[in-house]
């Protein structure tokens, strides 16, 4: 059985890692890439509480719930790559009878996790969307786009938390380090203690028609089925069925074969149902679901007021919009062909903390990609199509502005220091071009030199960030993009061609 269950965890892992590898190569467009966020069924509950609909592929997610109802949470046992890659780490742990016991019991602080899943739900309720910070398939899929395959694509896949690829790489390889270590102690410790999606997949489990059975006329009670369930489903007292992962080592290891998998029958001890919280814990995680967004959001700043530095893909929703569906997978980060899309840190506050945003410095927005949209799991980033983003055919004249460019005089080679630069007006992909010149004549002495200084044409420039990429000033770029005029807010607008106010004097 544990053969089988390797062989069923390693085709899933692989599948995983394989469309996570080959979409930054642009090799799997338009293929769902995002196969699995499209049936993680946090993901669907999450983004149906924060916005009120089921996005696009999300209803995937309810076919798997209806059949942990049936069979269990045989997702986590077999199908969840994370849980894979923690039962791969727990291989070099030493195998012994008492300690495997005593490390695979049930604990109390096991239903931690459902106290965190409901936090979750509750702020998901509220519109603030954080379930990707835990959710398992999300915290892998982060941490294998930021860190772990940019460093391997450089040949450095043993030092990846060295990672200078993406903005926070090192913090989500850091974690995932994390987890498997604690997997070589405790096998499954993420699973039993801190997994949300777990503890759903529990809270459906409880119903489960099929589960571990053990007959009570052939049991010698010599826990050897305990030492075997890194579950901590305690298989040789009364079953929790909420916690087995339907690893099924114990059926395996019974050596008086008193344990099967089927219906419940009346040689098998009653199996307790939930994870038994008390009103009183449900209610204070309830709470705190309930006061993280009203702390956060106590400054209506915090969402409303326009960022110069906040730049979304193209395709965002507005700002409070986005926050309450995107779940901070990076699968946008790993299929953009550019690198220009980052891990927030503090540009969109606490609450968009490791959200998408472009960073100029290291990339730009290719004009001719949509590949963002095409991958974001929960509509976050809306799917687009290139006449759309360039403003062509039905939407002639209109296309979708990122932000709008500036440049910094002081810093501009021909406007500070009189030398000829024309990089920013050469690489502008807008046509007609959102950046001119305007030839000038200047003396230093006798010298006589001929200049061309460019200029802004703000009702053409789409915030693309070429122009920033490209300028020969590198220590601060003397042209740079901030989301001023972009298309997504109404509020985020220049007041151009205003009158000032006198406040009533002449």
């Amino acid at each position: 059985m544990r053969t089988i269950r390797a062989i069923y965890q390693l085709f899933f892992l692989g599948l995983f890692l394989l469309l996570l590898y080959w979409a930054s190569y642009d090799r799997l467009a338009g293929y769902p890439v995002r196969l699995f966020l499209d049936t993680d069924p946090l993901v669907a509950v999450g983004t149906v509480l924060s916005t009120g609909t089921l996005y696009r592929a999300l209803w995937y997610a309810i076919p798997l719930l209806v059949l942990t109802i049936f069979l269990g949470r045989f997702y986590c046992g077999w199908i969840c790559p994370l849980g894979a890659l923690q039962d791969f780490a727990a291989l070099l742990r030493r195998s012994r009878l008492k300690k495997n016991i005593h490390d695979n019991d049930y604990r109390p602080i096991y239903r931690l996790k459902y106290l965190i899943l409901t936090t979750f739900l509750v702020m998901a309720a509220f519109g603030m969307l954080q379930i990707g910070l835990l959710d398992p398939l999300v915290l892998l899929t982060r941490a294998m786009t930021t860190s772990v395959l940019p460093s391997i694509d450089r040949g450095e896949s043993w030092l990846f938390l060295t990672s200078r690829e993406f903005d926070l790489g090192w913090i989500a390889g850091l974690l995932l380090i994390s987890v498997l270590i604690a997997a070589v102690y405790r096998p499954r410790l993420w699973c039993k203690l801190l997994c949300p999606l777990g503890a759903l997949l529990g809270v459906f489990s409880r119903w489960s028609i099929f589960h571990v059975r053990r007959s009570l006329d052939n049991c010698d009670d010599c826990r050897i089925c305990a030492a075997n369930c890194p579950a901590g489903a305690e298989p040789d007292k009364n079953l929790r069925k909420s916690e087995c992962m339907l690893l099924l080592n114990c059926l395996e290891t019974c050596p008086s074969g008193s344990i099967s998998f089927g219906v419940m029958n009346d040689q098998a001890p009653l199996p307790v149902a939930g994870p038994n919280l008390t009103r009183r814990r449900i209610a204070g995680a309830a709470l705190a679901g309930l006061a993280v967004p009203l702390v956060f959001r106590s400054r209506p700043s915090i969402v409303d007021t326009p960022r110069p530095q906040l730049i979304r893909p193209p395709g965002s929703l507005a700002e409070p919009d986005f926050l309450a569906r995107c779940i901070k997978c990076e699968e946008c980060m790993q299929i953009c062909p550019t690198n220009v899309l980052q891990p927030s840190m503090t540009e969109a506050g606490i609450e968009g903390f490791w959200t998408p945003v472009l960073k100029n410095t290291i990339g730009y927005c290719e004009v001719n990609c949509v590949l963002c949209g095409e991958v974001c799991p929960t509509g976050a980033i809306d799917k687009i199509t290139l006449d759309q983003k360039q403003g062509r055919g039905e939407f002639k004249g209109k296309p979708i502005v990122l932000g709008t460019a500036f440049f910094d005089r002081g810093r501009c080679l021909p406007w500070a220091m009189n030398r000829p630069c024309v990089v920013c007006q050469e690489v502008c992909p807008t046509s007609p071009k959102a950046i001119i010149t305007d030839e000038v004549v200047v003396y230093e002495g006798d010298k006589r030199i001929e200049l061309k200084r460019p200029r802004i044409e703000p009702d053409l420039c789409i915030g693309c960030g070429i122009c920033e990429h490209e300028c020969p000033v590198v220590d601060r770029r003397a042209v740079y993009v901030t989301s001023v005029g972009e298309t997504r807010s109404e509020k985020n607008r220049m007041i151009l061609d205003t009158p000032v106010s006198t406040g009533g004097k002449s």
